[in-house]
This record gives C-alpha cells, sequence and structure tokens, in this order.
C-alpha cells in the first residue's frame, strides 16, 4: 500500500457543522518497510498509511496525532494515535453511543482490514475530546532486542540486533543503572534543528536487561526521549558489554553533554515500542506491563548444523 502523498490525496475536509468524536486507535507494526511514522511525500510511513486508511473509512481528511514519531525500521507493538472522526459515522456504522472509554471493536477491525500485513490495529477507544496522544502521555516503554544465537534464524534479522557475543552482562546493568532519573542526555541524543546547543533533559524512570536464552532484551521507559536516544544508549552498553568501554565511561558521556567518543548507533530493527502510560482518567496503559521482577534463564547449549 502506498503512502498517501501518492494516491487518495483528494479526500475532502469534514463538512462545516458536523460534530467530531475523538478516536485512540492502538497500532502496531513492522517499521522495516516503512520510513518512520511521520508522513512524508512519495515515501511510505506509518502515519500516512493510517491518514489514508482513516480517510477511506470517514469519507474526510483526518488529522492523525500519535504517542511517539518512530524513526525509519523501528517497530511498534503499542503505538497510541487520535483522531477526530465524524460523531453521526461512528453511530451509524460502527455502533458507536457516544460515551468516553467506549471499545470501538467494529472500527478497529475496519481499520485493520484497510492496513497491509505489516500493520494492525489492535484497539479502537473512543476518548474524551481533552486526550492526546502526545501531550496526554505520561511515559513512553521502548524494548530493544539482542540475538545471541550462535545458529542464525533469518525470521530475527528484522526485529533484533545480531550479534556474536560473548558479553558481560554484569557489566551492561552496571552501566545501565547511572541513567535512572533525570539526566542531561545530549551525549546520547541527536540533536533538533531547533537546539543546536544547550542540555536535553529527560528523566529515566527504568532501565533494565532480560534474558531468555540466546535472546536479551533492554527495557527503557521515560516521560519522553530525544531523537535516537535509545539506540545511542544500547550502543553504549553493548559497547561495555563487548569491553570496549567501561561501565564508568557511559557515565563521563553523560556528563559530558557530548557525543564526542559516543560508539555507534544500535542499529534500528531491534527498537520497538511497547507500552504507552497516560493517566487513570484517561485510559490508563497502552501496551505490554512489564513483570515485576527482571528474570532471566541461562542460555541453553548451541544447536547442532
Amino acid at each position: 500500500m502506498s503512502n498517501l502523498v501518492s494516491r487518495g490525496a483528494g479526500a475532502s475536509a469534514p463538512a462545516p457543522g458536523r460534530a467530531l468524536r475523538r478516536v485512540a486507535l492502538g497500532i502496531a507494526y513492522d517499521g522495516a518497510g516503512y520510513h518512520g511514522f511521520a508522513a512524508q511525500p512519495n515515501v511510505r510511513t506509518i502515519g500516512g498509511e493510517l491518514k489514508y486508511a482513516l480517510a477511506r473509512i470517514a469519507g474526510h481528511q483526518v488529522d492523525v496525532v500519535c504517542a511517539g514519531r518512530t524513526d525509519t525500521g523501528v517497530h511498534a507493538l503499542a503505538q497510541v494515535i487520535h483522531v477526530d472522526l465524524d460523531a453521526e459515522l461512528l453511530v451509524r456504522r460502527y455502533g458507536a453511543s457516544g460515551g468516553d472509554f467506549e471499545d470501538l471493536t467494529a472500527l478497529a477491525r475496519a481499520v485493520d482490514r484497510q492496513l497491509g500485513r505489516e500493520a494492525a490495529c489492535w484497539r479502537a477507544l473512543s476518548v474524551p475530546s481533552n486526550f492526546d496522544a502526545r501531550y496526554s502521555a505520561t511515559a513512553r516503554r521502548y524494548r530493544y532486542e539482542l540475538d545471541l544465537d550462535p545458529v542464525r534464524d533469518p525470521r530475527d534479522a528484522r526485529r533484533a540486533w545480531r550479534l556474536a557475543g560473548p558479553l558481560d552482562l554484569s557489566a551492561m546493568r552496571l552501566a545501565a543503572d547511572p541513567l535512572l532519573g533525570e539526566h542531561d542526555f545530549a551525549a546520547f541524543c541527536r540533536r533538533p534543528p531547533d537546539r543546536p546547543d544547550g542540555p536535553l533533559m529527560r528523566k529515566v524512570t527504568d532501565a533494565h536487561w532480560r534474558t531468555v536464552g540466546w535472546r536479551w532484551s533492554f527495557d527503557i521507559e521515560a516521560k519522553a526521549f530525544c531523537h535516537q536516544m535509545v539506540r545511542s544508549i544500547v550502543g553504549a552498553l553493548v559497547a561495555v558489554g563487548e569491553g570496549r568501554l567501561r561501565p564508568s565511561d557511559v557515565v563521563a558521556l553523560l556528563r559530558s553533554g557530548s557525543r564526542r567518543g559516543a560508539p555507534t548507533l544500535a542499529p534500528s530493527e531491534g527498537l520497538c515500542l511497547i507500552a504507552v502510560r497516560y493517566p487513570e482518567e484517561l485510559g490508563g496503559t497502552w501496551g505490554a506491563v512489564p513483570l515485576p521482577e527482571p528474570w532471566e534463564r541461562a542460555a541453553p547449549a548451541p544447536r547442532a548444523h
């Protein structure tokens, strides 16, 4: 399915005077085939696909607001978007009663049918008009996955960073601890054009590694992230695991406020947006709820070829 810009861009604006109803949607996607979330001319994006699908359903142009603008190749299991749709259409075609936090299952299925195999709509919920998928969010949680299996599984190529190992998990955990709390993450971010200098303050509320066999995952949660922050952090933590950096070097980078000396970014395919949190009065958490304690088990013996 191509981007909205190259087809179907002629949808009309909502008819004047028609009441609109705000709807939040839970979206999952494999980001490998998309140039990120934000709609762009002449390239395939998640936002462009959603605008096209929702315009076909609503019969009018729509604006799509997301919880987090994922980069090219980055995945999501729990992207949250909001959109304003014709209220009468929701009642007539999708059985909406007009109440807040009503599950609109028929609408979710309709959106899902419009998306290609690489994306899915798993929830549609009517929300109050003050719900904003981006600005109402109190936290986003990302997960980065590493594949250390000595036998390559081609199916993992799109969703994990394959490394030969071995990695020092204890050192990587030690290096992750100083990330907790509020810091200037300028050393771990690509600067926005309008912020060529100065601090980039972010507050990280959770950052930890888990392992299951050969699959290692790093979860990190904050209210907001700056551009390429998670991939930069993972790149540094893997460098620690490989012995190219010490845990104290991560602290030094954090304090420096400069990307000079920072390791290469981790590739995009290992990164996934897995949960977005909102105040309880605005719907609570969408997506994966982490286990209460980190869990792990030893890696199995290598498989025979």
